[in-house]
């Protein structure tokens, strides 16, 4: 190797514990901005979608157009953190954020606010992915632990006062929902300050080779895919020449996708990443996690809403349960990584507790004393800790510096990519049963199906007695259905995990092959005690 050669695969980043936090303060703001996004609108969607007349199709769309904007753009912020100025991605990601929550709290129709939901994930998707990078590029493995207890907090109180912001916001009459969208727009415009000031990385300037080819057809197989699910057994059957098509279009799609990827130069997603068997047990488990994780959570909110009756600030509250496990577990088991620097356990531990969350809460019905309901939301909650952000920990410790953000965008997308499916997927059985469960109860009551909203999300409060307690038991029992789906996808993340091997986290923050790196550029310079870099700071 020669000197030239060393510092294009190590890049230590010597930074002291307050450096580290004054840095962290920012990405965590811009992390805080991405969660806000989605969890502000969770309690406020039913409202929403009420008062924009839309249907459940339309609930489900909101929600899956962020996830797919998300899926799509991350492994493209992820190349780019390996090729370009990881501050001025982040910041660009804020900037694209901002612009997608102002649009969207201007829309006038479900179709508009689907669209601009669209530009606020291609935001949330460089947050999401770039977070991980740049915290990756300051900290190293072992150490990293004790910092993701300050992600864990963050993503607890995002989600926490998600919910509860939105409610209020919804509840609060000289507001109104629009106010969902623009509530992030501050927390995004200081971290752009902060982090302007505080972030300085090292950055190795080359050539830029964007994979457009395969970002194309990665995002349009994954889009078919999700159309297909959301409208089969709505607009067309199940079995039917539409389905034939669409699914023969995402699958070439996917395979010319594959094809692309294995010969360019700069693949958008590296196949030769999954050599890494700990990348690839780790992808599934992903998809798994994100599948149940996304698609059953997501709509809690209507649950509480429209079977519980509870206003969107109650519904907040009520989920408390589930955000506190999560709080918890992220913090205590991070902490204890750093100090033991094994993992697996709690990955193994973390994918057996949403197994049986997801198992318990398919028991889930109107009338479920919440005692019980906030047990298993606390169970998932600490699965969700144990396991989320531990699994792109195991990917940072096994690969080489240089493919950092390649590697973490990969379990972030296919995360994101099982969110996306699992919410389309989740959400189109949700409306199918909801829609047998309501026609058999209103044919037992001797009235016309329509007159539980006739397709649009109804408003429980403005219905008679006896077909307000049909539509609550249809939504509630319509909710316990999907989380029994959903806990299969827990079973193959705990499987997943346990053939995964364990590897102790490292101490320093280059990777597998940094130690003998700096022992070459030692000998290069003579002996001095030296890791040389390259390129500029931001």
């Amino acid at each position: 190797m020669t000197q030239a050669s060393a510092p294009a695969r190590a890049m230590p980043v010597q930074m002291s514990h307050r450096q580290i936090l004054e840095a962290l303060s920012g990405l965590l703001l811009g992390m805080f901005v991405a969660i806000l996004s989605g969890t502000v609108v969770a309690n406020a969607l039913p409202r929403i979608i009420t008062e924009l007349n839309g249907s459940q199709s339309a609930y489900t769309w909101v929600v899956t157009s962020t996830l797919l904007a998300t899926t799509a753009t991350t492994p493209l912020w992820g190349k780019l953190a390996d090729l370009t100025s990881k501050k001025m991605l982040v910041q660009l990601s804020l900037a694209i954020f901002v612009l997608g929550s102002v649009l969207a709290g201007l829309s006038q129709s479900t179709g508009q606010l689907i669209a601009c939901r669209v530009v606020q994930g291609i935001g949330a998707g460089g947050l999401t992915a770039l977070v991980q990078v740049v915290i990756a590029t300051m900290i190293a493995p072992r150490e990293r632990g004790r910092y993701s207890g300050y992600l864990g907090a963050v993503m607890a109180v995002g989600t926490i006062g998600g919910p509860l912001i939105g409610g209020v916001i919804v509840d609060t009459s000289w507001l109104g929902w629009r106010w969902c969208f623009y509530v992030g727009v501050p927390f995004a415009l200081a971290a752009l300050v902060v982090l302007q000031r505080t972030l300085d990385l090292p950055v190795v300037r080359r050539k830029v080779k964007i994979d457009w080819w395969g970002a194309t057809l990665i995002t349009g197989a994954v889009s078919l895919l999700l159309i297909w699910v959301s409208l089969a057994g709505n607009q067309f059957d199940w079995a039917s020449w539409q389905t034939a098509v669409m699914v023969t279009g995402a699958l070439l799609l996917g395979a010319a996708a594959v094809r692309v990827e294995t010969r360019t130069s700069e693949p958008l997603i590296p196949p030769r990443l999954f050599r890494n068997r700990t990348i690839t047990l780790s992808v599934v488990a992903s998809i798994a996690v994100g599948v149940g994780m996304f698609g059953a959570s997501v709509f809690l909110g209507q649950y509480f809403q429209i079977s519980r009756g509870a206003s969107p600030t109650m519904s907040g509250l009520m989920t408390l349960p589930m955000i506190l496990g999560l709080l918890v577990s992220s913090t205590v088991v991070g902490r204890i990584i750093t100090n033991t620097g094994r993992w697996k356990r709690y990955l193994v531990a973390g994918s057996a507790l949403l197994t049986v969350g997801f198992a318990l809460m398919g028991t889930l019905r109107a009338d479920t004393p919440y005692w019980q309901v906030s047990i298993y939301m606390a169970i998932i909650g600490v699965g969700v800790g144990m396991s989320m952000q531990n699994l792109v920990l195991a990917v940072q410790n096994t690969v080489e510096p240089h493919e950092l953000g390649a590697a973490s965008s990969v379990v972030a997308f296919f995360r994101s990519l099982g969110g996306a499916v699992g919410v389309s997927a989740l959400g189109a059985l949700l409306g199918h049963n909801v829609t047998r469960y309501l026609s058999e109860g209103l044919a037992a009551l001797g009235v016309p199906s329509s007159s539980a909203g006739g397709g649009t999300l109804p408003d429980v409060h403005a219905l008679p007695a006896p077909i307000r307690a049909v539509v609550e038991s249809a939504y509630g029992h319509g909710a316990g259905d999907i989380f029994l789906a959903a806990a299969p996808f827990g079973l193959i993340a705990l499987i997943a995990v346990l053939f995964i091997k364990e590897v102790p986290l490292l101490r320093h923050t280059g990777g597998p092959l940094t130690d003998e790196v700096e022992q070459e550029s030692t000998v290069a310079t003579g002996g001095a005690t030296a890791v040389i870099r390259t390129g500029v700071r931001d």
